[in-house]
């Protein structure tokens, strides 16, 4: 019985062990394969989800397969296709050098049409729209000179000033800090032949559009060259047989024209240190010039009244009329239009193809003297943007008057005026547009009229501000109410 028992009751332990690991083995494969797929899925949802993921070792093993499939080709087949793609690049690179071409050619064609339009004159960037009044407290004063300044230059860069005065000296002024960089000092009279320097009021100034030379000009009749860079003494021009009162280099070259007392202009070649040529017309002292980038200057010729230009090369000049005082202050806008200061306190705009002015506006700064015998301000300088619609005239009522320019300088406007007490006796743009800077003394340039104790004798930075769109879109947006 026992034995029965155990003989029956083994084969159904092994049968049912043998059913129970078969049905299990099949519900783990089907365990198993259901697992699979999630995990082929999750996999797959993964790559989709996230490109970082690496792949799974089934997919990778199936795409190196393709690889090895499509890269299964003949070494002619194989060239083929490398030099397909070879071409493609070399067709791709060719296509983005045309883009970046084409781009350079539309910035030069634009720079090259506003060269155009400067040199005939037409240029007229409209700034003066954009311009707000300085703050009183972000005007600088610069003070090294002894005696009234009587004229300045600023440097191609806008980097520095040079500025001279009735003391005889020269100061190298650096604009960022405000610090004198060089100073030549005055001698004086009788010490001629020893000093290296101005021993007579110096009254005007220039640098050349590359800032390597800086001629100065001097009562004593002589004309001075300096190293701009270090204001080492390079060449001493005379032939002038009055004192020099104007100055200018052409523009892109060392062509330096120069005015006198003497009523003559003269061409110099600095790089040679050479006389060129005289050339007279003016019938009484020239009190100012100025030139541009053609071979012509224009100059102001004081009690005569008239406003001449000279064609250098032609040997000829054009005469205009329209000032009823003596013309003081001359400057070029652009290649064919130019402002003018007189003692009849008028500026007047002038095109060089018209014999009149422009426009005129009159007593420009106010008048001042008892009433009934008020006399005008004196206009004592003027300065210009260059190739833009703004301008800027400069007398002794304490005040710069910026102004701008109607449309083909037809007529002048005021902007707004800028407190600089003392004798405005050179006012000078910056290159950039930035700055305006003005040379005041106690008295004027060219005389002892008047002395204004109240004055100080240097130089004022006055900052030009441009209006913002965004200030603009503000200031629209409260004039609507918003």
């Amino acid at each position: 019985m026992s034995s029965f028992f155990i003989k029956k009751k083994g084969p159904p332990k092994v049968f049912k062990k043998s059913e129970n690991s078969a049905g299990s083995k099949r519900k783990n494969d089907g365990d198993t394969g259901n697992k699979l797929k999630k995990k082929l899925n999750s996999k797959h949802n993964e790559e989709i989800s996230s490109d970082s993921e690496t792949e799974g070792p089934a997919v990778h093993r199936k795409r190196r397969a393709n690889v090895e499939e499509e890269f299964d080709e003949t070494p002619q087949e194989k060239k083929l296709r490398l030099a397909k793609l070879y071409l493609d690049q070399l067709r791709d690179e060719e296509e983005k050098k045309a883009e970046e071409e084409s781009f350079e050619t539309d910035l030069i064609a634009g720079r090259l049409q506003e060269e155009v339009l400067e040199q005939k004159g037409k240029l007229q960037r409209m700034v003066a729209k954009d311009l707000l009044p300085p703050d009183t407290s972000e005007i600088r004063l610069l003070r090294g000179h002894k005696l009234p300044v009587t004229c300045l230059v600023i440097s191609p860069d806008d980097k520095h000033i040079f500025s001279a005065a009735k003391d005889c000296s020269i100061i190298k002024w650096d604009v960022e800090n405000g610090k004198r960089l060089h100073t030549i000092a005055g001698g004086r009279k009788g010490t001629e032949d020893r000093h290296v320097g101005h021993t007579a009021h110096v009254l005007c100034i220039s640098i050349s559009s590359d800032g390597k030379y800086l001629a100065t000009g001097d009562m004593n009749k002589l004309i001075m060259i300096w190293e701009a860079a270090t204001c080492k003494h390079l060449y001493k021009f005379t032939g002038h047989r009055g004192p020099v009162s104007g100055l200018s280099f052409r523009r892109g070259t060392h062509d330096l024209y120069s005015a006198s007392h003497d009523r003559s202009i003269k061409v110099w070649n600095v790089d040679e240190n050479a006389y060129v040529e005289t050339l007279f017309g003016h019938q009484d002292v020239i009190t100012g010039l100025d030139s541009g980038s053609r071979e012509r200057c224009v100059t102001a010729g004081g009690r005569d009244r008239t406003v001449r230009v000279w064609k250098i090369a032609e040997e000829s000049q054009l005469v205009f009329h329209g000032h009823e005082g003596s013309i003081d202050c001359i400057q070029l806008i652009n290649e064919e239009h130019m402002i003018t200061g007189a003692d009849d306190g008028s500026v007047s705009l002038w095109s060089v193809n018209k014999k009149k002015p422009l426009s005129t506006v009159k007593a420009a700064h106010g008048r001042h003297g008892d009433s009934g015998l008020e006399q005008p301000y004196w206009v004592a300088a003027v300065a210009a943007l260059q190739n833009s619609d703004t301008v800027a005239s400069g007398s002794h009522n304490s005040k710069v008057q910026l102004w701008k320019c109607g449309q083909g300088f037809r007529h002048l406007e005021p902007l707004f005026t800028i407190p600089v007490p003392g004798f405005v006796n050179s006012l000078k743009f910056s290159s950039s547009g930035k700055f305006l800077v003005a040379g005041v003394g106690q008295e004027h340039r060219l005389g002892r009229w008047w002395r204004l104790k109240e004055a100080k004798n240097g130089l004022y930075i006055i900052p030009l501000k441009r209006q913002q769109p965004e200030q603009e879109g503000v200031q629209n947006g409260e004039e609507n109410g918003v």
